[in-house]
């Protein structure tokens, strides 16, 4: 069985699927594991060191012609004629909210395992947990870079000073995103707010934070309010597979003060502001609507590459085995987890949730 790791395409897209040491783990359970030169450069990751490992050094052709691809974001069209039936792509899909790409991995019938998909019994995403931690943090960080005035924002720290007011950061949606943007918020001495519609995740935010993080249920007049009168928001919602719900209104946004910031991370699927029209780029990363700076980037961990790459090869090579075994018909152990993972397969939508947000016909899977 051969294993491909292609290079990525998308724009500044510097994470790579697997490192050297995931290449070890792979080859030790009796895969060929062949790389793209250069895939790995852009997250610290030589050929050589790939070679080391137990890779082969191959041309993009050869890479996507293997088995099975492992890459991190979605194929873009201009990879698009890679696709073909026997191919299994395990990668960040996110296809609520790209019904092109859906329709054409049903029509080459590719199989397709979305990591961000695969769903534990209690509801979690162990392989979209740890680029949601990145993506929280880093939220913070980039919303704090553009309230600075010379990109347009209201020219504040979130700290304060001695005698000077903190600033307001209001977190939408409670999980594993909103948790760790927190986390950044209070390190960076910021005032916080974080609004969910689940009691129990709002108490476990209180009881974690210390009550040192304000807790707003979710509902249209506590949004208006906190949003109005904040200097940074963080949307932070995700509903797995499905496409994102708008929860901030446009007359919300346009009620903001000039200057302040949205970081809007669930874009790729659809996003939460109103506002949020297109998802931006690392090298163009904001765009302005109503004086409220925007920023959508759909790939934020992929400004940390290196830290990022590591941190998702360990959530996702300990699953490879166990989908190419479900594949070929064999009894595995967290056959669960890899049948919440599949998205299309034989030319068939077999994830409900993705469907729905498509309108698309679903099969359930065999």
């Amino acid at each position: 069985m051969k294993i491909g790791i292609v290079k990525e395409q998308k724009n500044n897209e510097n994470r790579v699927g697997i490192t050297p040491s995931g290449v070890v783990q792979l080859r030790n359970a009796g895969y060929q594991l062949f790389v793209e030169k250069e895939a790995g450069v852009g997250s610290g990751f030589s050929d050589l060191a790939y070679e080391e490992a137990g890779a082969v050094i191959s041309t993009v052709d050869d890479t996507w012609a293997c088995d099975m691809v492992i890459k991190v974001k979605e194929p873009l069209p201009s990879e698009y004629h890679y696709l073909r039936e026997g191919l299994i792509l395990y990668t960040y899909f996110h296809l609520a909210a790209n019904k092109e790409l859906a329709e054409k991995l049903i029509e080459t019938k590719v199989t397709a395992v979305a990591y961000e998909t695969m769903q534990e019994a209690d509801g979690s995403l162990p392989l979209l947990a740890p680029m949601s931690e990145v993506a929280g943090r880093m939220a913070v960080i980039a919303g704090m870079q553009f309230l600075q005035k010379q990109y347009g924002g209201k020219g504040l720290i979130l700290s304060g000073v001695p005698g000077v007011a903190k600033g307001k950061v209001v977190i939408i949606g409670g999980g594993v995103v909103g948790i760790n943007a927190a986390k950044m918020a209070l390190g960076l001495g910021a005032q916080v707010t974080i609004l969910d519609v689940n009691k129990k995740v709002l108490q476990k935010i209180d009881d974690l934070f210390n009550e040192q993080v304000e807790t707003l249920f979710s509902n249209e007049k506590n949004i208006d309010d906190v949003v109005t009168k904040a200097d940074l928001v963080v949307g932070a919602v995700l509903l797995p597979g499905a496409k994102a719900p708008t929860l901030v209104t446009e007359e919300t946004i346009a009620k903001m003060v000039p200057g302040s910031v949205l970081v809007d991370i669930p874009i790729d699927q659809g996003g939460i502001f109103e506002t949020s029209d297109h998802a931006t780029t690392l090298e163009e990363p904001v765009y302005v609507k109503h004086g409220v700076i925007h920023y959508t980037v759909a790939n934020i961990p992929g400004a940390v590459p290196k830290t990022s790459t590591e941190a998702l090869t360990n959530v996702t090579i300990p699953y490879v085995n166990e989908i190419l075994n479900y594949l070929n018909g064999k009894e595995v152990r967290y056959e669960r987890m890899v049948r919440s993972g599949i998205n299309t397969i034989d030319g068939k939508l077999v994830n409900a949730a993705v469907a729905e947000s498509l309108d698309m016909p679903y099969t359930e899977i065999i």
